[in-house]
């Protein structure tokens, strides 16, 4: 799903390791949901959870109407960078989050109606300042479409929204909406099921909303992606009820659009070739080792589909900092560059200095061009300043 061809950048020109956007592709990302959304009438949110490089928030602030947080500093984020709407979402607040967040979030999403009814007194006191602020409940419609369970928000015993049996309608004023979430990299046909599972159980409520929100997960702008499909049920849905649908894709802004760039530090061999990269898997990919997942390499293929095949692994003195195997035409030397692809989503939001591991660099490429801009690179402070 690598948009941009990687090739025609000159990998001398970054520090390593370092994560590579293509702000071409994340324009033609950008361009794919705007269309999305004008068609349809819904409004599209950038989830900062998955894609915060806020480097490209003016251009993200083009195309959708606002970001969407999990929390009180991606909304932070999303409120002095990307601008337009910060809708927020989490587990559970805080007082002095939630207390912060109320003075300028313009939706706040509870997980519980505990929450919403306990800080009452602190939501009346903004709203009587700030009469534009919303509240909403995330919902859990008891139905599942992720298949890796650590991914799957509707899975037996989730923490995350409130099922039917314990939602409290009687709190429901001054509630103007509700949120649900089920897909993790998904197509329409899933998110079809999901809304038909929301309305056969929360049909009763949703013409009293202003506004409903479909979540994230959806990988709107993969090629294969049923958009037409996808316009006429946001459609259909708003008509019936009479609501502003909401999407939140994060994967979407930024999926085909980066490359984390590494160089071979040391080959060495037990059992079959083992190549040791300035990168790691834990702290750099966890997805990688989560889900777990094999990411593509530039170049490279299947073991023993080429002559040289490796086991790589990062730097770090995790015995799993492996990354998997992978076969090359030609052996590797140390001191190359590999091209590990689509690595812009969920990767820079979630690096780690285990270890002491120097944090990759940050450019900006324009595959058309060839502009590059490294725009921040790490070192021991930011390892230190962490700690104490």
């Amino acid at each position: 799903m690598q948009f941009t061809d990687f090739r025609q950048l000159d990998l001398s020109r970054l520090p390593s390791p370092c994560f590579v956007v293509d702000e071409v592709a994340v324009e033609r990302n950008l361009a794919i949901l705007k269309q999305v959304a004008d068609q349809s009438g819904a409004k599209i949110l950038a989830a900062l959870k998955a894609f915060s490089m806020w480097n490209l928030a003016p251009l993200t602030a083009k195309y959708l109407s606002g970001t969407c947080a999990s929390g009180l500093h991606e909304a932070r984020l999303g409120h002095e960078e990307y601008g337009g709407e910060v809708h927020v979402f989490s587990a559970a607040y805080s007082e002095i989050d939630l207390a912060e967040l109320l003075a300028f979030a313009h939706h706040i999403v509870f997980n519980s109606c505990n929450q919403w009814q306990r800080f009452q007194p602190l939501i009346q006191a903004a709203k009587a300042k700030r009469p534009e602020l919303q509240f909403g409940l995330r919902i859990n419609p008891e139905h599942s479409e992720g298949s890796v369970p650590i991914y799957d928000p509707c899975a037996p015993g989730s923490r995350l929204g409130i099922p039917l049996s314990e939602l409290d309608e009687s709190c429901l004023d001054g509630i103007s909406g509700l949120h649900f979430h089920t897909l993790c990299e998904q197509d329409f046909s899933p998110l079809a099921r999901t809304l038909d599972a929301v309305e056969s159980k929360f049909g009763h409520l949703l013409a009293k909303m202003e506004w409903v929100n479909f979540g994230g997960g959806h990988h709107i702008t993969r090629s294969d992606y049923q958009v037409d499909k996808l316009v006429e049920r946001i459609k259909a849905f708003s008509q019936k009820y009479d609501v502003q649908v909401y999407l939140e894709p994060g994967e979407a802004v930024a999926i085909g659009t980066g490359v984390l760039s590494c160089e071979v530090l040391d080959i060495t061999w037990n059992q079959l070739n083992q190549a040791i990269l300035d990168t790691s898997a834990t702290c750099h990919m966890p997805d990688t080792l989560e889900m777990p997942y094999r990411p593509d390499i530039l170049g490279a293929g299947e073991p023993n589909e080429f002559a040289h095949t490796y086991r790589l692994g990062g730097l770090t003195c995790l015995a799993g900092d492996v990354i998997s195997d992978y076969s090359f035409a030609e052996p590797l030397k140390v001191g190359q560059r590999l091209l590990f692809e689509d690595m812009a989503h969920y990767t820079m939001v979630k690096t780690t200095t285990f270890n002491g591991t120097k944090l990759p660099a940050l450019a900006v490429w324009n595959s058309k061009t060839d502009e590059l801009n490294v725009v921040k690179t790490f070192g021991y402070e930011d390892f230190k300043c962490r700690l104490s």
